[in-house]
């Protein structure tokens, strides 16, 4: 069970340092359903500055779920061009046609309810109850569970971690009434800009007096320098996600399959013979059968369409 340190001791200072260095955000001036969702999915997995130009056009093209349900596949692929991660603009889509046909176009308030749409996971459903509808609500992304780890658990090397559950526990106690929609940007501002996964900058941190990574850190160094001791700092360790180069990788490849599809005129068609070379340079014939798995996957996804030995977006 996590005790954390008195919730007043977190939230106050915590709400005043995001009152006062909080980025401009073009997401943060709407409580706009549609705006926040296409915000949320764009935002997941994708840096903020990226994301900025980005969801402005899309909303531009796609200004409300019914244009959004309406428009073509490939329309909404090609929009999303430069996020990465296709198969979130086609379940925005997905999203879009469920809420016209099941929710008369409104977007469920509740996060049962959002967790029951197409793509949508419990921090995205908690998210748009936060920040759509200023709901007091809790949920967990990577910002908001370091924040909370290192301020009420202590190190990110500590051991045996915390659980999801609990530190979610802890969120949930942490939300201040009244509050939920600044104090969860709060956390993952500070996430973002101060309690960073590397190299975190405890001395611009508005809750380093109360936070027990920053006391346990503290204390090393002290012990560090007591003599007699052998004054070696306990590593800070960052996570490190062991993976294939991502260049080659079979995301890379299933995003420069999309992007090629991206380029042709619409209703265009590309033989699989004739992709296969611009996705691989080496390809031969012999790779058929690969490159044709590699686009029923895609297929299967909703980024494209196979018909027979020609593909093309859907």
């Amino acid at each position: 069970m996590i005790t954390p340190p008195e919730p007043a001791r977190l939230q106050g200072p915590l709400l005043a340092w995001f009152a006062a260095n909080a980025r401009d955000l073009p997401w943060r001036h709407t409580r706009d359903p549609y705006a926040i969702l296409v915000a949320e999915m764009m935002l997941q997995q994708t840096q903020v500055e990226r994301v900025r130009p980005k969801y402005l056009a899309f909303l531009s093209a796609f200004p409300t779920f019914e244009v959004l349900a309406t428009a073509p596949t490939a329309a909404v692929i090609r929009s999303w061009s430069g996020l990465g991660y296709n198969r979130r603009a086609v379940n925005l889509q997905r999203i879009a046609r469920v809420v016209q046909a099941k929710h008369g176009g409104v977007l469920p308030r509740e996060v049962a309810a959002l967790r029951q749409l197409p793509g949508i996971g419990p921090y995205t459903a908690g998210a748009v109850a936060c920040f759509a509808f200023e709901q007091d609500v809790a949920f967990m992304d990577t910002n908001i569970r370091r924040v909370l780890r290192r301020a009420c658990v202590g190190p990110d090397e500590q051991t045996p971690p915390p659980t999801e559950r609990a530190l979610l526990t802890v969120g949930t106690a942490l939300v201040p009434p009244g509050q939920g929609w600044a104090w969860n940007q709060a956390l993952m501002e500070l996430g973002a800009l101060v309690c960073t996964a590397a190299n975190p900058t405890c001395w611009r941190c508005p809750l380093q007096v109360v936070c027990r990574a920053q006391q346990a850190w503290r204390a090393a160094d002290a012990t560090a320098l007591t003599p007699m001791v052998v004054p070696v700092r306990p590593v800070r360790h960052v996570a490190e996600r062991r993976s294939e180069p991502y260049q080659g990788s079979r995301r890379w490849l299933r995003g420069r399959l999309v992007e090629l599809l991206r380029a042709l005129p619409p209703a265009a068609v590309l033989a699989l013979t004739d992709l296969g070379p611009l996705v691989k340079p080496t390809f031969q014939p012999e790779d058929l059968p690969w490159l044709r798995e590699l686009v029923v996957a895609l297929a299967h996804d909703g980024l494209v369409w196979l018909d027979g030995d020609t593909v093309r977006l859907p």
